[in-house]
């Protein structure tokens, strides 16, 4: 099946890649959705796998109701079919249910926090706030430098795991960037990581819906310590995360939620915790979530994981070609021939504020993008290099129109029509701004002139 014919068959596979939608003028268009590194559609199968559970749905583990009983064999089958997309071992690691990335990173540096005992995060230049922010108040956390292109160095890595001699309790690295498609070279980390005595953990949130992941076994210097992940960037929109890690990370750990569903028993001079995984998942549980994620993942392994990530590699590579071609348009994090990334990127238009042509993408095209910081706020300031004096001039005046970029991110229902369409509506913007100046008056006035 060659790239045309797998984009025909790949788009049939979510809701809503032809719904109609009004422009500016009032036409109706089809839809072309590059935002997908915020969340996907659902697969139709998904959506199918929804209602036919649905009428099967009742609370799980206690009850004694076919439906309960049903309930509970479909929740925890989840986990085996997790643990086999990722390679996870089951007689080793432990799979939360979450309710997303977020949580998860929350949950786990609650869960490693010792205040006892002094200890060393090591995140990275170009992590989403989910992966920085909860580490902040519990840890001395540093951070590992990227390169000017946007990469990270590895040898700035090793050059701080051998500064701190051991005292790093963990290293924290997103699997792919949420504003470059940038992937991190997740073997050769964890190799340094292990071999100085510290765990991983890798934020998979914009690496699992679009590449193989392979845990690893645990004696292996490769093995990945920690993974989380969010179904809603892979095509199961219905509120479920996935915490992965060691069992005896979470055997002795006060759960962070506390409640009915993660106790044994309970007295007024006792609390008997349950075991991991239960212990971490207090309350009721979304069933319904894992349904429509143990679809999405059985609907991605049956198209094949590297077949999805050649499809989207050469059709973000045929972006990334003719966004090259456009005058007056800068990419961030792009800048070396043949660096492996998922399928997004990111860019700006000279004197076109971010804001004004993502809406004018949509308002003209009916092209949905994402502009902003991407809740990557420190790797973009560095990829737009911004001062400090600039950062800060933009915290006293949040109240205007704050620097940022255009990212559009594909998924695999996405095709080379889309991308020509949008190609081609960029390339009008650049040739003529000031047609879309009065429609779009009120976001065109950002340009370097207008920072400190």
């Amino acid at each position: 099946m060659d790239n045309l014919e797998l984009g025909f068959h790949l788009r049939n596979t979510v809701v809503g890649a032809n719904t109609q939608i009004p422009l500016a003028n009032g036409e109706y268009v089809t839809t072309i959705n590059f935002d997908n590194a915020a969340t996907t559609p659902p697969f139709c199968a998904v959506m199918r796998e929804i209602n036919r559970f649905a009428p099967w749905y009742s609370s799980i583990h206690r009850g004694k109701g076919y439906k309960s009983v049903l309930s509970s064999e479909l929740y925890e089958e989840g986990r085996k079919v997790i643990a086999g997309f990722v390679k996870a071992d089951l007689s080793r690691d432990v799979i939360i249910y979450t309710k997303n990335t977020t949580e998860s990173i929350n949950m786990l540096s609650y869960i490693l926090f010792d205040a006892d005992e002094k200890q060393i995060i090591l995140a990275t230049d170009m992590e989403h706030l989910a992966n920085d922010l909860p580490w902040r108040d519990k840890f001395a956390v540093d951070y590992v430098s990227i390169n000017e292109a946007g990469k990270l160095s590895l040898a700035d890595l090793a050059k701080k795991l051998q500064h701190y001699q051991g005292k790093v309790k963990l290293v924290t690295v997103t699997g792919a960037s949420n504003v470059s498609g940038i992937l991190n070279p997740i073997d050769p980390i964890a190799r340094l990581v292990h071999r100085h005595g510290a765990k991983l953990l890798v934020d998979g949130a914009q690496l699992v819906p679009h590449c193989p992941v392979d845990m690893r076994p645990h004696d292996s210097p490769e093995h990945i310590d920690y993974l989380v992940f969010s179904a809603h960037k892979m095509y199961a929109p219905f509120g479920v995360g996935v915490l992965i890690g060691p069992q005896a990370t979470f055997e002795q750990a006060v759960p962070v939620y506390q409640g009915g569903g993660d106790v044994k028993l309970v007295s007024r001079q006792f609390v008997e915790w349950a075991d991991p995984p239960a212990r971490h998942e207090a309350g009721t549980p979304n069933v319904m979530g894992v349904a429509a994620l143990i679809t999405a993942i059985q609907t991605l392994q049956n198209i094949g994981m590297k077949a999805i990530h050649q499809y989207e590699e050469n059709l973000i590579c045929y972006a990334l070609a003719g966004l090259k071609r456009i005058s007056a348009l800068t990419l961030y994090g792009c800048g070396e021939p043949g660096d492996e990334r998922v399928s997004l990127l990111s860019f700006n238009i000279e004197g076109i504020h971010h804001k004004a042509v993502a809406a004018i993408l949509s308002g003209e095209g009916g092209i949905a993008v994402r502009s902003g910081l991407f809740c990557a706020h420190p790797y973009a300031q560095k990829l737009l290099k911004l001062t400090a004096a600039e950062v800060e001039y933009c915290r006293q005046h949040l109240d205007s129109l704050l620097p940022g970029m255009v990212r559009m991110s594909l998924g695999l229902y996405n095709n080379y029509r889309e991308v020509d369409r949008f190609l081609e509506l960029l390339e009008q913007i650049v040739r003529d701004p000031t047609k879309y100046q009065k429609k779009y008056r009120s976001l065109i006035r950002y340009a370097a002139a207008d920072r400190p």
